[in-house]
């Protein structure tokens, strides 16, 4: 048995990722932000749908065309495939845990 939430990393310069689970179509992975955030003027992009889960800490999320969502523990949100994506800001002190599920596309 795992638990997302044990274990986190300390502050670090990067975000850390761990693949949880790999199949073909789908990727499950945990994503533990220290205050890291899209550079300014970058955006990502993808070829396959990404579901995302809010565990703990606070993100800033911005879609393209719509507004800033300000996510909490236990929000969650679809980032469809080709949508131009960023994280504005994550809570510099705490981590900031996301659970992604990619699904779809080229994975």
């Amino acid at each position: 048995m795992a638990n997302l939430l044990r274990d986190l990393p300390l502050k670090r310069d990067e975000e850390q990722f761990a693949l949880l689970l790999s199949r073909p179509g789908v990727r499950i992975e945990r994503i533990v932000s220290t205050g890291q955030s899209t550079p300014p003027g970058d955006w990502l992009e993808q070829d396959w749908d990404e579901w995302v889960l809010l565990l703990g800490g606070a993100a800033g999320l911005r879609i393209e065309g719509a507004g800033e969502l300000r996510m909490e523990p236990g929000d969650c949100q679809l980032i469809p495939a080709g949508a131009r994506h960023r994280v504005e800001w994550t809570d510099p002190a705490q981590p900031t845990v996301w659970l992604a599920i990619h699904f779809g596309g080229n994975i």
